[in-house]
């Protein structure tokens, strides 16, 4: 069994990020939230087994309605939580919650330090109230008392922003955050490159080639622990093998129909694990995987 899974509560979001399938509005899969009592059935078939639950994928989590209440009930179960927003819901009655839910680790999203950078990808994004929403939870964290949750500032960084990865790092050092966590990103039509890749290169997942062209700089070697220690599932229960199948194509089970267990170890599964040590560079999702090239402070 995996020691950790991803429950994906909606796919909604409030904002446009240009290449992102939640901001673009351009699934081929249906959208839609997770029910509390499907979250609470499978929470309970996999508790003793689960160490940690990333709670996001697609979509802005916080706009799910009872997204807090199910982080509690996980919390209860002694399952570690982790969640990443775009922190534009983090007033002060929801950043109390998330601390009382037992959240354990909250990535923000912050991708610039003036809103004219921020909005440049982040689209009808807020700066201001980004800063604001992260101001309440560390000041609810201090207030309530308590260590977690761990507060990481997430900069995905583009050639727009790059040249702000220092002040990010201020800012973030002036409000108390706990770590800054520089992030590479991933571009869907980078062959003939983009004005989205940084210019530099340690900030970038791609390389330019002789001949003008990019292309992803890890090498794609035939393994990935994520098949044998994590996977996907989707808000209406479909499981997937990881965060970059984000259109669900490669559906390995369905939690309506069948128990996760059972998934877990089909046929199905245990076919694509054995396609991607054979051929990884096959496989559609795998072209473009950040493993090996993310880029931390």
């Amino acid at each position: 069994m995996p020691l950790s899974i991803a429950i994906e509560p909606t796919t909604a979001c409030n904002l446009g990020c240009p290449e992102c399938p939640s901001g673009l509005k351009k699934f081929s899969r249906e959208t839609g939230n997770l029910k509390e009592d499907f979250f609470k059935k499978t929470i309970d078939d996999v508790a003793g087994k689960l160490f940690y639950l990333t709670f996001y994928f697609q979509g802005e989590p916080y706009i799910h309605p009872k997204f807090l209440d199910m982080v509690s009930y996980a919390t209860k179960k002694n399952i570690y939580t982790a969640t990443s927003t775009n922190g534009h819901f983090l007033d002060d009655e929801n950043a109390r919650k998330t601390i009382e839910s037992g959240l354990k680790r909250l990535i923000i999203s912050i991708d610039g330090s003036t809103q004219e950078t921020y909005q440049s990808y982040r689209i009808n994004g807020n700066l201001q109230k980004v800063i604001e929403g992260s101001k309440n939870i560390l000041r609810w964290r201090k207030k309530l008392n308590s260590t977690t949750p761990y507060v990481i500032f997430q900069f995905l960084v583009v050639r727009q922003n790059e040249h702000q990865t220092g002040e990010i790092k201020k800012l973030a050092s002036d409000l108390g955050v706990d770590e800054v966590r520089f992030k590479t990103a991933q571009i869907y039509n980078y062959q003939n490159g983009s004005d989205l890749i940084p210019l530099n290169p340690k900030y970038s997942r791609y390389q330019k080639n002789q001949n003008g062209t990019y292309s992803i700089k890890n090498e794609m070697l035939n393994h990935c622990w994520r098949m044998w220690h994590s996977c996907v599932i989707t808000w209406d229960g479909l499981v997937v093998p990881c965060c970059f199948d984000k259109d669900a194509t490669h559906q390995l089970g369905d939690l309506k129909n069948e128990p996760f267990e059972k998934i877990w170890k089909n046929g199905k599964y245990q076919s694509f694990r054995g396609s991607l040590l054979k051929a990884r560079k096959e496989i559609d999702i795998c072209t473009n995987c950040t493993e090996g090239t993310k880029v931390w402070s």
